[in-house]
């Protein structure tokens, strides 16, 4: 049997870490079916134990570093 994962949608601000409620930078989907979602901090955390579950792990951490580097920016100007 194969299994087709369609693209996941870009996380949004709106998206919620289901372990704190920070906003989620990280869309596990589980083999079993469903998906979970958490932030930089959690998705670190637990990443040994959810690569075990995970069909597809979208990360979208390096966009911590993309905001930073704008603050950055902006405060030197």
């Amino acid at each position: 049997m194969t299994t087709v994962l369609t693209p996941a949608s870009p996380l949004t601000a709106a998206d919620r870490c289901d372990r704190c409620g920070a906003q989620a930078y990280l869309r596990v989907v589980l083999i079993s079916g469903g998906e979970l979602l958490f932030c930089a901090h959690h998705g670190r955390k637990f990443e040994p134990e959810l690569k075990k579950i995970a069909a597809e792990i979208q990360d979208e951490t390096d966009r911590l570093n993309a905001v930073q580097a704008t603050a950055a920016d902006e405060e030197q100007h």
